[in-house]
Protein backbone atom coordinates (compact mmCIF):
# COMPACT_ATOMS: atom_id res chain seq x y z
CA UNK A 1 0.00 0.00 0.00
CA UNK A 2 1.21 3.53 -0.82
CA UNK A 3 0.41 6.43 1.49
CA UNK A 4 0.40 9.89 -0.09
CA UNK A 5 0.63 12.87 2.29
CA UNK A 6 0.58 16.50 1.19
CA UNK A 7 0.72 19.61 3.38
CA UNK A 8 -0.56 22.90 1.96
CA UNK A 9 0.07 26.50 2.96
CA UNK A 10 -2.60 28.77 1.50
CA UNK A 11 -2.09 32.22 0.03
CA UNK A 12 -5.03 33.50 2.10
CA UNK A 13 -5.51 31.10 5.03
CA UNK A 14 -8.91 32.22 6.27
CA UNK A 15 -11.09 29.60 7.93
CA UNK A 16 -13.38 29.69 4.91
CA UNK A 17 -10.55 29.10 2.44
CA UNK A 18 -9.11 26.30 4.52
CA UNK A 19 -12.51 24.60 4.79
CA UNK A 20 -13.14 25.05 1.05
CA UNK A 21 -9.92 23.24 0.17
CA UNK A 22 -10.76 20.36 2.51
CA UNK A 23 -14.19 20.07 0.89
CA UNK A 24 -12.63 20.03 -2.59
CA UNK A 25 -10.37 17.16 -1.57
CA UNK A 26 -13.14 15.18 0.10
CA UNK A 27 -15.36 15.62 -2.96
CA UNK A 28 -13.14 13.02 -4.67
CA UNK A 29 -14.22 10.30 -2.21
CA UNK A 30 -15.83 7.40 -4.05
CA UNK A 31 -15.23 8.89 -7.51
CA UNK A 32 -11.70 7.62 -8.27
CA UNK A 33 -11.44 3.82 -8.25
CA UNK A 34 -7.74 3.60 -7.38
CA UNK A 35 -8.12 6.01 -4.43
CA UNK A 36 -8.58 3.58 -1.52
CA UNK A 37 -8.88 6.09 1.33
CA UNK A 38 -8.83 9.87 1.60
CA UNK A 39 -8.66 12.15 4.62
CA UNK A 40 -8.23 15.90 4.68
CA UNK A 41 -8.34 18.46 7.45
CA UNK A 42 -7.22 21.84 8.67
CA UNK A 43 -4.45 22.41 11.18
CA UNK A 44 -5.78 23.01 14.69
CA UNK A 45 -2.53 24.18 16.32
CA UNK A 46 -1.76 27.02 13.87
CA UNK A 47 1.84 27.41 14.99
CA UNK A 48 4.46 29.25 12.97
CA UNK A 49 5.70 25.99 11.46
CA UNK A 50 2.23 24.59 10.74
CA UNK A 51 0.72 24.19 7.33
CA UNK A 52 -2.95 25.04 6.78
CA UNK A 53 -4.37 21.85 5.27
CA UNK A 54 -3.27 18.22 5.14
CA UNK A 55 -4.29 15.55 2.64
CA UNK A 56 -3.70 11.83 3.28
CA UNK A 57 -4.58 9.22 0.65
CA UNK A 58 -3.83 5.56 0.18
CA UNK A 59 -3.42 3.50 -2.99
CA UNK A 60 -2.74 -0.18 -3.64
CA UNK A 61 0.53 0.62 -5.42
CA UNK A 62 2.51 3.32 -7.22
CA UNK A 63 0.60 2.63 -10.46
CA UNK A 64 -2.60 3.60 -8.65
CA UNK A 65 -1.01 6.83 -7.39
CA UNK A 66 0.19 7.64 -10.90
CA UNK A 67 -3.28 6.98 -12.37
CA UNK A 68 -4.88 9.18 -9.67
CA UNK A 69 -2.66 12.10 -10.66
CA UNK A 70 -4.11 11.99 -14.20
CA UNK A 71 -7.69 11.06 -13.32
CA UNK A 72 -10.34 13.46 -14.74
CA UNK A 73 -11.89 13.98 -11.27
CA UNK A 74 -8.50 14.91 -9.78
CA UNK A 75 -7.35 17.33 -12.50
CA UNK A 76 -9.83 20.19 -11.74
CA UNK A 77 -9.02 19.86 -8.04
CA UNK A 78 -5.35 20.36 -8.82
CA UNK A 79 -6.18 23.39 -10.95
CA UNK A 80 -8.05 24.88 -7.97
CA UNK A 81 -5.10 24.07 -5.68
CA UNK A 82 -2.68 25.93 -7.97
CA UNK A 83 -4.78 29.06 -7.56
CA UNK A 84 -5.05 29.05 -3.76
CA UNK A 85 -1.87 27.39 -2.49
CA UNK A 86 1.32 29.30 -1.76
CA UNK A 87 3.45 26.23 -1.04
CA UNK A 88 3.13 22.49 -0.53
CA UNK A 89 5.25 19.55 0.55
CA UNK A 90 4.54 15.90 -0.05
CA UNK A 91 5.77 12.43 0.80
CA UNK A 92 4.75 9.12 -0.73
CA UNK A 93 5.78 6.00 1.14
CA UNK A 94 5.13 2.30 1.20
CA UNK A 95 2.95 1.48 4.20
CA UNK A 96 3.78 -1.61 6.26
Amino acid sequence: MITHIVLYRLKDPTDENRAALVEKFLSMRGKIPMLRTIEAGTDVVRSERSYDVALVCTFDNVRGLDAYREHPVHLPIMEYVRGVVERSHSVDFESR
